[in-house]
């Protein structure tokens, strides 16, 4: 990217500098050429419809590659009042002001003396960067739209297919919630979370099932959605995904109870499940994917806090398994280890279980 070189004419910006070759291009060549990302004329910025607030867009968008033209040197935010100096460098206003403010009479970038602290506005500038946004606002908002309205679309399908047909709606719906909040919103809203709720049960097919949870997962639930999901066959629909799916889906079915065990209506029953607990014990100690040790481990610390299902993990033999994994352990997962077998031993069996396991105690003196 050019470095910008701003002059004053007019109170506007006459080129930028470009690279090595020392060429200074003219602002149609810069666009033209792509420098800018051809985003001159047209849309908001040339002053059509709605008149769009900049600090607005630029908050909105929190885009994570900006023109490096447009980039204040002393914030490395996007300039939002840009000003020139004598010596051609452009600053965001205020920054550049609490610079004078501060007893400095120098350009921040050159370091050069300044021999007239004028600040001139670069209204060229200044439309390049509102242009610029603008079009990239308007483009978020037009696909935000056609999000919400694709999302409310695969609602209304899905409420009448069966089959194919429902998994592929399924997965097409996940990718909408994933990629944009408005359609988790539109999901939420339209009562799509009882409607995703209702296709978990006795009956569920796996394929099915793993795309509901990885939908739940992303959408804000109510409290009313929670209880009703915490229902017995559904939990034990997300046990029997959590047992089958891949790393992704077992992941999203260990958040998806994570979720559920917030809720104050929460009971600890609802995870007495032998099932559950060796599902968890088998993520934990899968070393082919060593990214699901650490959600598998904190599901099951939350569920040891329950002294009723304490004495459950320690009939899976957990005592003994997550010993063996102490050693591997990365820091994080080694505190979750270490806390839930300190709350395991709050129970006999689990005094007893830890009292068998000979290697424990050189493992501890380590650490």
């Amino acid at each position: 990217m050019p470095m910008f070189q701003p002059s004053k004419k007019d109170g506007g910006l006459l080129g930028f500098e470009g690279g090595g070759d020392g060429r200074i291009l003219d602002l149609d060549t810069a666009v033209k050429d792509g420098v800018l990302g051809g985003v001159v004329g047209g849309g908001y910025g040339g002053g059509i419809g709605e008149k769009l607030d900049l600090k607005k867009m630029i908050e909105e968008l929190n885009l994570p590659e900006v023109p490096s033209v447009f980039i204040c040197p002393i914030s490395l935010e996007p300039m939002q009042d840009p000003v020139t100096l004598c010596t051609g460098q452009t600053y965001e206003k205020s920054n550049i002001l609490k610079w004078f403010s501060l007893g400095h009479y120098t350009c921040p970038t050159t370091m050069q003396e300044l021999w007239d602290d004028t600040v001139t506005p670069n209204k060229t500038l200044y439309h390049l960067i509102y242009t610029w946004f603008s079009q990239k606002y308007v483009q978020m908002k037009k696909r935000s739209e056609d999000a919400q309205g694709r999302a409310s679309e695969l609602l209304s399908t899905l409420k009448k297919v069966k089959g194919q047909a429902r998994i592929q709606t399924l997965k097409e719906l996940k990718q909408v919630v994933v990629s944009h909040s408005t359609a988790r919103k539109t999901v939420v809203d339209e009562g799509g979370v009882a409607l995703l709720s209702s296709l978990l049960g006795p009956f569920t097919s796996y394929a099915v099932g793993s795309e509901v949870v990885a939908i739940l997962v992303n959408l804000a639930l109510s409290s009313e959605s929670k209880t009703n999901l915490m229902q017995p066959a559904k939990v034990s629909s997300i046990v029997d995904i959590l047992n089958e799916g891949s790393l992704e889906t077992k992941v999203n079915c260990v958040r998806l109870i994570e979720t559920l065990m917030e809720e104050k209506d929460f009971r600890s029953e609802i995870v007495s499940s032998h099932s559950l607990l060796v599902a968890l014990m088998r993520l934990v100690r899968d070393k082919r994917h060593p990214t699901g040790h650490l959600p598998g481990l904190g599901l099951l610390k939350l569920i040891s806090m329950h002294q009723q299902v304490r004495s459950l993990i320690v009939s899976i033999g957990a005592i003994p398994q997550l010993v063996e994994l102490i050693p591997v352990l990365n820091p994080e997962c080694l505190e979750l280890a270490l806390f839930i077998l300190n709350a395991l031993s709050s129970v006999p069996e689990g005094k007893q279980g830890l009292k068998d396991c000979q290697t424990l105690y050189p493992i501890w003196l380590n650490y």
